[in-house]
């Protein structure tokens, strides 16, 4: 019994990454900001979000990987194989503008941190977009994914921050299991930040990242229990943080009438005289170690994408010389995600970050409907096509996130 659970058990930590990694990034500094806002602008009122954005993420990534697993291609490649290349073209137009402000918003994140210490955003900028320019272009994938995984890791100082926030836990719970009232689904700003926390929580270009690096990684058949655990224990955790970093500027920025966030330090700045040094460390460091994990992996993602969908050789296991195309455009993402942020006023930088986190949410609906319609292709996936179940909550998933979108355009219309 005791040596059947260390296979296990082993067996778990050698697939262990993809799922857990891209889960992870959800927590980017987009995903920081649009949470900070969301606890500084509704307090706990947007908590009940967490536990149905988590039983679908779950299902969204675990079709990701198990289409993976079991093709051994990635979305794109496949999506360009069985819808032709004029869709797969006019996705990734879509793909690559929506993925380019999340790139502009993880270097926001880490000048927002940087200045924190101090740091002028024209001497942090610049150092991390080499630094992570050269950890992928010069490592390898094992060595790459290590590096990842003790950032993923890193993410736990928001759980202390909540923690050290004090807030009333029983407010906190209650709104996690109970719904808002009527009156916030004709608030248009409501709507906004809610579309954001689901574009945030699952970004359309995880979908891709996680199914190409379940096929770089040669994960078989045989051993998808172990990669699926990977992708739920991810998920779970990803959300945990989420819940956490909501709850602690509730309890510090709402609570105290500072509604608002202008800038990108100003919700750890808010925190220090409100939770004390710790809290405050741990929020900076937590938006530098996300911000900066998620420069390295987004371009990235993007790369695999369009490569994939145009035919072309990716994988940061390849060199320069066999895969030119994927590194230019992995280089030039983080150039123009890093010269965005620097022409940028501080004064734009918050709304930027959250409009890149809602306009993933309005792409999400049409990757989820694409997915639906590979996976359950019996010539293509066989006897480990979608269940019942995993096809009912995809699809409520796409409708309610289209719904929300259509009330979120109909309240920003003039005259509404």
């Amino acid at each position: 019994m005791g040596k059947r659970w260390r296979i296990r058990i082993l067996l778990f930590l050698a697939v262990l990454g993809p799922g857990f990694i891209t889960a992870n990034v959800d927590n980017d500094s987009g995903g920081i900001l649009t949470y900070s806002q969301a606890g500084a602008q509704y307090g706990y009122s947007l908590l009940w979000t967490m536990i149905p954005i988590t039983i679908s993420l779950i299902v969204v990534q675990e079709m990701c990987a198990r289409m993976g697993v079991v093709t051994g291609k990635g979305l794109s490649y496949l999506i360009r194989e069985e819808f032709g290349l004029r869709l797969t073209f006019v996705l990734m137009v879509l793909l690559v503008i929506v993925n380019y402000t999340n790139v502009v918003t993880e270097f926001i994140g880490i000048a927002g941190s940087m200045q924190l210490f101090h740091v002028s955003k024209f001497i942090s900028v610049p150092l991390c977009a080499a630094l992570v320019w050269y950890m992928v272009v010069r490592g390898s994938y094992k060595s790459t994914e290590k590096i990842f995984l003790v950032a993923s890791v890193v993410y736990i100082a928001y759980i202390f921050a909540g923690v050290l926030s004090q807030p009333s836990w029983h407010d906190a719970l209650l709104a996690t299991i109970q719904l808002p009232q009527r009156s916030v689904w004709s608030d248009k700003a409501y709507m906004y930040m809610a579309v954001g926390i689901v574009g945030t929580t699952i970004a359309p270009w995880m979908q891709f990242y996680l199914q190409s690096s379940i096929v770089e990684k040669g994960i078989r058949v045989r051993d998808y229990a172990a990669s699926r655990l990977d992708v739920i224990v991810g998920s779970i955790f990803t959300d945990i943080v989420a819940w956490f970093i909501i709850v602690a500027c509730a309890a510090t920025l709402w609570l105290h009438g500072m509604r608002d966030l202008a800038l990108p330090s100003d919700a750890a700045e808010a925190m220090r005289p409100l939770a004390g040094d710790y809290a405050f460390v741990l929020f900076a460091f937590g938006l530098f170690n996300a911000s900066l994990f998620a420069a390295s992996i987004l371009p990235l993602s993007t790369a695999y994408t369009v490569c994939e969908g145009l035919g072309l050789e990716s994988g940061v296991d390849k060199s320069f010389k066999e895969a030119p195309f994927f590194y230019w455009l992995y280089t030039l993402l983080i150039v123009g995600g890093a010269v965005t942020v620097l022409l940028l006023p501080d004064s734009m930088l918050v709304k930027f970050a959250v409009l890149s986190q809602v306009l993933n949410g309005v792409l999400l609906p049409v990757v989820i409907i694409l997915m639906l319609l590979l996976i359950n292709r019996v010539d293509l996936m066989g006897e480990h096509r979608n269940s019942r179940a995993w096809n009912w909550i995809a699809w409520a998933t796409s409708a309610i996130v289209i719904g929300m979108t259509g009330v979120m355009l109909w309240g920003l219309m003039p005259g509404h």
